[in-house]
């Protein structure tokens, strides 16, 4: 059942929906990023080719006890696909590739970013000072340029420690949080231990900071594992779960967000402080799936907040024009989330891109049909 929502900025933004939890608000101070400026390399990736997978064709024996004509039986390969999409039929080359994970700028003067649209995966995360920053975590595409890149947290760490070895592009950070990084399974490749990040001169520092992922891919340590699967894809010709509903709201602290869905182009479109969020290489942010994971913050250093991604709590799915209501759980910083549905299934995703939203516990509208 839901309830009114009493926060005046998002009743406003979200005039005649109905509220699941009200909205959560933290405060802090930030500490200064750690980046150095160096030269810019672009490397082209190497071609690709791409292998089929055969199929077996088994005919069992024949015996002259019988004059039934035998069973045949075929073993069909699984239709591969790029883990972090769930699309079939990828490039060999490109899926045995590590995850990317760029961390990237929110703040009013490193609008607008570029990369989105080309990141299979995007997270948006609490940090000090009431903002957001996002995460991009490119694997089955790149974007040269992405940026403006900026500083780590703690809380990476056990967000992305699941993608097995992932690369991570970031701006630097305090001892604390370099130590940490350094000691994880995240394999740092920020401005100190690699030369592929520059300065843009069409704005100010700290909200310059660039890099190209063609050169952050070149970074990659040999026998690097590849990238692992983080949640489950229906067909791409299958209707989606759920019930219908034309999009949802929340608020990330001092940041309201809503992604609202367009069915003509099958996509969901975000809206950031009441204005179209543009991605300056590629036009209005936009997504497959909308997957918004309600978290607990404790406190952090430095006046951060620290997600507790550790767990379980609830969760608001959007795909394909439907709203499912689950619960996401996830024993070890190891494993992917898994959601689960009221009904007990899994969560199927639409294969594609999704953006999963990590706003505080009672920060959600999901809207009602229209």
């Amino acid at each position: 059942m839901y309830t009114r929502l009493s926060v005046p900025r998002l009743r406003a933004a979200t005039a005649g929906v109905l509220l699941i939890a009200g909205l959560a608000a933290c405060s802090g101070s930030e500490s200064a990023a750690d980046t150095t400026e160096a030269a810019t390399t672009t490397t082209k990736p190497k071609p690709t080719t791409t292998t089929a997978a055969a199929t077996t064709t088994t005919k069992a024996p024949a015996t002259t006890t019988s004059t039934t004509e035998p069973a045949t039986t075929t073993t069909i390969p699984a239709v591969p696909v790029y883990p972090l999409t769930g699309v079939e039929n990828p490039d060999p080359v490109i899926a045995a590739r590590p995850a990317l994970v760029v961390k990237i700028d929110n703040a009013p003067g490193a609008r607008p970013q570029t990369g989105f649209n080309s990141a299979d995966i995007v997270y948006e995360e609490i940090i000090n000072d009431n903002f957001t920053r996002f995460a991009l975590v490119f694997h089955s595409g790149g974007s040269n340029p992405v940026g403006p890149i900026r500083s780590g947290r703690l809380q990476d760490i056990n967000l992305f420690t699941s993608y097995n070895h992932p690369l991570f592009a970031w701006s630097g950070g305090n001892v604390t949080v370099t130590n940490a990084i350094n000691a994880s399974e995240l394999v740092n490749i920020g401005p100190s231990k690699a030369a592929v990040y520059f300065r843009s001169k069409d704005r100010k520092a700290p909200h310059n900071l660039y890099s190209n992922t063609d050169a952050l891919w070149t970074k990659t340590p040999l026998y690097a594992p590849p990238a692992t699967q983080q949640f489950s894809y229906r067909k791409a010709d299958a209707a989606p779960a759920g019930t219908p509903s034309p999009g949802v709201a929340m608020g990330l602290d001092s940041i309201d967000v809503r992604w609202d869905w367009d069915a003509e182009q099958g996509l969901y479109l975000r809206t950031m402080e009441g204005k179209p969020h543009m991605d300056a290489g590629s036009g209005r942010v936009s997504t497959n799936n909308v997957v918004v994971l309600a978290m607990n913050y404790l406190p952090g250093i430095s006046g951060s907040p620290d997600a507790q991604t550790v767990g379980e709590g609830e969760a608001f799915v959007l795909t394909g024009g439907n709203y499912i209501h689950a619960t996401w759980s996830r024993p070890d910083t190891k494993v992917p989330f898994t959601l689960t549905a009221d009904d007990g299934s899994i969560v199927l995703l639409q294969p594609g891109r999704t953006f999963i939203e990590l706003p505080r516990v009672g920060s959600t509208i999901v809207l009602p049909p229209e």
